[in-house]
């Protein structure tokens, strides 16, 4: 159950950060849904084996290369939706970025984070 909330408020940040990233577009909800949906699955799959493979970059560069992974794996569920477009590596990062602390924010207020 948690998982299926932390997609559906994943969707519903992709849905609305388009509307101050002029550099990101999503065509309607469902399209987001779907996107979060890739997005949570290729973060559970192909996110722990680029980790592993960039531990030395990472370690290099305090950490900071993960926010680089995640914005290659939004890049890269964007890849599977023609209704979601990211223009260029740099709105990926800021589009990661800001989903990231989106739905953290928006998880801890609906009080998902309580067993």
């Amino acid at each position: 159950m948690n998982f299926l909330l932390k997609v559906l408020i994943t969707g519903l940040i992709a849905y609305l950060l388009p509307a101050i990233l002029p550099g990101v577009k999503v065509a309607d909800i469902k399209t987001a849904a779907l996107f979060a949906l890739v997005l949570a699955l290729l973060n559970a799959i192909v996110k722990p084996v680029l980790v592993i493979l960039t531990i030395p970059v990472t370690l290099v560069t305090l950490g900071l290369f993960l926010l680089v992974i995640n914005a290659f794996m939004v890049l890269i569920a964007a890849n599977f939706f023609k209704g979601v477009e990211v223009n260029g590596f740099w709105w990926a990062l800021i589009f990661s970025i800001l989903l990231s602390l989106g739905s953290s924010v928006l998880y801890s207020l609906v009080g998902g984070g309580k067993n």
